[in-house]
């Protein structure tokens, strides 16, 4: 898996991926001297990982593909308390059980984008620089709140804590912060010291929200075994107005297929604005530099094309969801074009069309005789009139899930349908409508 030889700061650097770096020249004699080992942590609230984790795994995956050795730790223990940083309030904590379900969800996706091998498990043989997945609920739960104050405790100062904007906005804030968040610095402070001495993990990565909990990390390496540790952040995935990415009025974009559909997928894609879409390119892709400045040409001198959308869209939808999943969203997306719409799901069918109007019909008019094409086109209010609807399929107007009605006399049957229950209509190039028979 590893890239052509380059220098991976360097990468980072165009990219706009280092936003924070303890000891950049540091870093880059350590990373320069050989397989190094990072990592990057991921809280388990959702049995899905969403777009905005998709800036992690890249940045675990670019580690990986220059030869290191990326470990991918979910948070069992931290999930349980929560982390404070950036929240305005405390999160509700979740058991054991949906914890590990959360857990197995996430591992399964994680796989698209680092290599783990055999098992990908800490105790797999590993091979060269195949990821590891681990669980600081391994290696938490048989600690005893006496030995973590006697062994960890005594080498975290609180100041350090105090001195984090995480911990102090919330104190400051109505809702102040508990004594369990409090703790969750101290928590994913010592996940750090465990795996560099486990694992020789000498560098921790991750999103510019936690800087204060990596440097507390670094700072606990230090007190506790005089280690040298390094952090480095990349910014945070949002719009040019400072929103975050990843979330439309329906909800957050998960990776999962069953939550957001490769079709939605593809389309939030697509529609991202011009002002942020080469940044989306240069953060969640591998397209190489010469492709990037030919797209940002081509965004610049005819933004009405879209090229940098449709290439950011099909590059993101055919990495996470495959090439299945791509010919799917390629597909839906042309049949509101007047594409070929075939066989289809009501779900399928109400996802694309979401916007488009629907209308409630008698299942009972497909029986006999069949529904009469002129009377379709005005419970679908596409026309007002029957003679209107005679006149639109005389001139070639009227389409019947995108076939084109040649006979004003056509009765429509249950094997007309698109899906179970749905019927397309449109009239001219977009004006479209669903008939749905109950």
């Amino acid at each position: 898996m590893k890239m052509p030889e380059n220098n991976l700061l360097e990468e980072l650097e165009w990219r706009g991926l280092i936003h924070q770096c303890t000891d950049q020249e540091g870093l880059a004699k350590l990373l320069a001297s050989g397989s190094q080992t990072v990592y990057i942590g991921f809280d388990p609230t959702a049995d899905s990982l969403h777009v905005g984790s998709m800036m992690q795994l890249m940045m675990l995956r670019r580690f990986q593909k220059a030869g290191h050795r990326p470990i991918a730790l979910v948070g069992g223990a931290t999930g349980m308390i929560g982390d404070p940083s950036g929240k305005s309030e405390e999160r509700n904590l979740l058991s054991a059980e949906q914890l590990q379900k959360n857990v197995d969800g996430v591992a399964s996706q994680m796989r698209r984008f680092l290599d783990f091998g055999d098992k990908g498990s800490e105790s797999a043989e590993l091979a060269g620089n195949n990821a590891l997945l681990l669980n600081n609920f391994d290696w938490m739960r048989g600690y005893s709140y006496l030995e973590f104050l006697r062994d960890v405790g005594k080498s975290f100062p609180v100041g350090v804590m105090m001195g984090k904007e995480s911990v102090r906005s919330r104190l400051e804030s109505e809702s102040g912060l508990s004594y369990t968040e409090f703790s969750y610095m101290l928590l994913q402070a010592y996940d750090f010291v465990h795996l560099s001495r486990e694992h020789g993990c000498l560098i921790q990565a991750g999103g510019s929200d936690q800087w204060g909990n990596i440097t507390a990390g670094i700072d606990l390496g230090r007190r506790m075994h005089g280690q040298q540790l390094f952090g480095i952040t990349a910014p945070l995935l949002t719009t040019s107005d400072g929103r975050k990415m990843g979330k439309t009025e329906s909800g957050a974009i998960w990776l999962d297929p069953t939550r957001t559909s490769p079709y939605q997928f593809y389309q939030y894609w697509r529609n991202v604005d011009d002002a942020d879409v080469m940044r989306c390119i240069a953060y969640l892709t591998e397209i190489e530099r010469a492709e990037y400045e030919e797209l940002q040409t081509a965004t610049q001198s005819d933004p009405g094309r879209r090229a940098a959308q449709n290439r950011l869209a099909e590059w993101l939808t055919e990495f996470v969801h495959g090439e299945e999943g791509l010919a799917n969203a390629l597909r839906a997306s042309k049949m509101l074009f007047g594409g070929e719409i075939g066989v289809q799901t009501d779900a399928s069918l109400s996802e694309i069309f979401a916007d488009v109007p629907s209308q409630e019909v008698d299942r009972g008019l497909l029986e006999g005789e069949g529904y009469w094409i002129v009377q379709a086109l005005q419970d679908a209010k596409l026309v007002s009139s029957g003679g209107e609807a005679r006149r639109a399929v005389k001139e070639g107007g009227v389409y019947v899930n995108n076939i084109r009605a040649t006979d004003e006399k056509q009765r429509l049957k249950k094997d007309d349908l698109a899906s179970e229950s749905v019927l397309v209509m449109r009239k001219g190039k977009k004006n479209y409508a669903l008939l749905r028979f109950v």
